[in-house]
């Protein structure tokens, strides 16, 4: 029988909807062709203590697929999460495309995979690196597949390097170390080398090269599309997903003591959210750009993915929202073997001949046939499309449909000459006839692609003096892992021409001296828009630890823990203890120990008490603790690292009653920035989340930069 608690959970699962009725939900064990079995812990034998026999179908066919349950995993994004949801049109872009999915309040399924670049599926989710950000839009014209990042330019501008800078990234091939890390020689060798990479490389050291969550993270369609209207018209627009929670990200030891504490800590934070009702959302706008011939805006080379055009000069424009409101039922069945394409378009939206997206037009389908064992990945369910397909393409692996007919190609009479082909008029696909102007075959590129640091230096002028000091921290700890002297100094040459007072730093870090630039530096205006400061966003789905003493009163625990529930957070009770509190007949579960816990699972920590010294609080059994230091306060020394360490990574403290007392014997200010204390539970939760409206308190360290 079916579970009737995760049936309800999938509900909005089209993939479950849509193969409901061969789904394996089935009451009684069977092989795969159905057949029931009586026993299936014993192979067939002859006799209890004989060899196995060869007749043992059941035998085979169980061992065989266990050891194909294993794909080639993907080159690069192999680490991934996704969840199902919908995009809803606000029709705002009926004027510069005809795409059916972007009109007014057409609601269209969605799958997005979210994923890290360089590590393996096994890799930690909060290592610095670029994000995946890809969207498969099951529209009513066919797929349309969004293929993009947490950044908006790319280290390369010509598909033909892609193969370098990934091998050059990847772990090193004689120690296959480190792991889903750039800090490493060969990554810097290129970038230094190769510095088209420049921009990106800056991206990557930002704050943006490590988000707090996927639900906290912008997209970028990182190319340069092309959209035509009803009329035939052509717009030039790049896209953009704007989320609604704002963007965020960790600070570097967070992120490291995340990677150990709970490497899953983004794959689990997505589907938290969305289980616990709290579904994340963005905005999808473009920005648009008139179709010309020499398709330059404001100086800027549209076909030129190192660059972006400021938000200032081309506003984004928001033309739909998505919502993501299911977990997948199954990982390999659909986050595993869901296939993305930059090719797969609709009408409307088209390509433009930048060098990397025409490579990508190729690589994608290429990559999917042997990751997926064959041509046929677009028929398993996570890929369907949701309208009717009529390809004529036959056989080959993994073929599932049953084709009728007897001809398979065009033209044909014996199958009354079809399918038929559909014009413009009738919905179908036809490329914008682009003049292509005579020129001559080259290995080349246009001057423009040439200038590979102004735009580096815009986004350096754009982040505040906090973003700059953890750029600083970034690259120094980068190319302090690089053990070729070499390296590093022609990595400070590419700073110099970003920056001179960038450059200086991180060498005085590094015990080099700063080289001059060697390049003119330019003198951009700067744009507000990059920063992720300075903004006030919905504290949905953050995590609040509530940290409780052993004499706490167990009914204020349960009515600030639903406080938190109400106001669309998620409540974690911290004790010294597992178990439960017993307030009054209605007991308050503890899902973390201070064993257990660390500052870096939560956003805020709320203290309702001073929490005693624990029983296993000796070094011996919990390595967070000191046997020879006095404990302030007499509070449990793991509750004072929670909250140093919260206190140095920015986030909001909030105290009230007898948890004043925590925050004093970690010798925490209680008018300290981002601290709030309170009489009350309740006042100290109403302070607590009008911080969090924040992200972090920034104020409460100065820059030097």
């Amino acid at each position: 029988m079916g579970n009737p608690v995760s049936d309800k959970k999938n509900e909005k699962n089209p993939v479950t909807a849509a193969t409901e009725k061969v789904a394996q939900g089935g009451g009684r064990l069977t092989t795969a062709q159905g057949t029931r079995l009586y026993e299936s812990d014993h192979s067939l034998k002859a006799g209890p203590r004989g060899p196995v026999l060869l007749q043992d179908h059941h035998l085979r066919e169980k061992i065989t697929h266990f050891d194909h349950e294993r794909i080639p995993e993907r080159v690069v994004h192999a680490r991934g999460a996704a969840a199902h949801g919908v995009f809803r049109g606000y029709g705002s872009a009926a004027r510069i495309t005809r795409a059916a999915f972007l009109g007014k309040d057409v609601e269209t399924p969605v799958f997005v995979r979210f994923s890290t670049v360089l590590g393996s599926r096994g890799s930690a989710d909060t290592v610095r690196d670029t994000r995946g950000f890809a969207t498969k839009f099951y529209t009513t014209e066919g797929v349309f597949d969004l293929v993009g990042n947490n950044m908006p330019v790319f280290f390369i501008q010509d598909a033909i390097k892609f193969p370098d800078v990934i091998h050059a990234g990847k772990p090193h091939p004689d120690r296959e170390i480190p792991q889903a890390q750039s800090a490493h020689d060969t990554f810097w060798d290129f970038v230094t080398l190769h510095t088209e990479a420049t921009h990106h490389t800056l991206w990557n050291m930002s704050d943006r090269g490590i988000p707090r969550s996927y639900r906290m993270m912008e997209g970028f369609g990182v190319h340069t599309f092309r959209l035509v209207d009803a009329e035939g018209a052509t717009t030039l627009v790049k896209f953009h997903w704007k989320p609604r929670l704002g963007v965020h990200s960790l600070v570097w030891e967070e992120a490291q003591i995340t990677a150990g504490m709970d490497p899953d800590f983004h794959r689990r934070d997505l589907a938290d959210a969305i289980e616990s009702g709290a579904f994340p959302q963005w905005e999808l706008g473009v920005q648009t750009f008139p179709d010309t011939e020499e398709q330059m805006f404001e100086g800027i080379d549209l076909l030129d993915p190192t660059k972006i055009v400021p938000e200032e000069l081309a506003p984004v424009q928001p033309i739909g929202l998505l919502t993501l409101n299911a977990n997948p039922t199954n990982y390999f069945a659909e986050t595993e073997q869901v296939a993305f394409h930059v090719g797969h378009l609709v009408p409307g939206i088209d390509v433009t001949n930048d060098a990397l997206m025409q490579g990508r037009l190729f690589s994608y389908l290429d990559t999917q046939i042997t990751r997926l064992g064959g041509p046929n990945f677009a028929q398993l369910p996570i890929n369907r499309p949701h309208v009717p397909v009529d390809d004529m393409l036959r056989d080959g692996m993994h073929q599932s449909a049953v084709h009728s007919g007897v001809a398979p190609y065009r033209p044909n009479s014996l199958d009354g000459g079809c399918p038929f082909l559909a014009g413009a008029d009738a919905g179908g696909y036809v490329e914008v006839p682009v003049e292509v102007p005579a020129a001559r075959k080259v290995r080349d590129a246009a001057a423009s692609f040439d200038d590979h640091f102004s735009q580096a230096r815009l986004f350096w002028l754009s982040m505040t003096p906090t973003e700059r000091e953890h750029i600083v921290a970034s690259y120094t700890f980068e190319l302090s892992k690089c053990q070729e002297t070499a390296i590093r100094e022609r990595a400070l040459t590419v700073l110099a021409n970003i920056d001179p007072g960038l450059c200086a730093e991180v060498a005085s870090g590094l015990g080099l001296p700063a080289p001059a630039p060697t390049v003119p530096l330019t003198d951009p205006q700067p744009s507000p828009a990059l920063s992720q400061l300075g903004g006030r966003w919905p504290t949905d789905g953050r995590v609040i630890g509530v940290v409780v003493a052993a004499d706490q009163d167990p009914s204020e625990v349960r009515t600030v823990r639903q406080a938190v529930l109400d106001a669309g957070m998620v409540p974690l009770v911290v004790a010294a203890t597992g178990g439960q509190l017993d307030a009054d007949g209605d007991p308050v579960t503890v899902q973390r120990t201070f064993g257990a816990a660390r500052s870096t699972e939560f956003d805020a920590i709320l203290l309702a008490g001073a929490p005693a010294v624990g029983a296993d609080t000796y070094g011996a059994r919990d390595a967070k603790v000191d046997d020879g230091a006095a404990i302030a306060g007499g509070v449990d020394p793991r509750v004072l690292l929670m909250l140093t360490e919260a206190y140095r990574h920015g986030k909001a403290l909030g105290a009230w009653g007898a948890g004043t007392e925590a925050l004093s014997a970690a010798g925490i200010a209680s008018d300290a920035p981002g601290v709030v204390t309170a009489g009350a539970a309740s006042a100290a939760l109403e302070g607590l989340t009008e911080l969090l409206k924040h992200h972090r308190a920034w104020d409460r360290f100065t820059p030097a930069l």
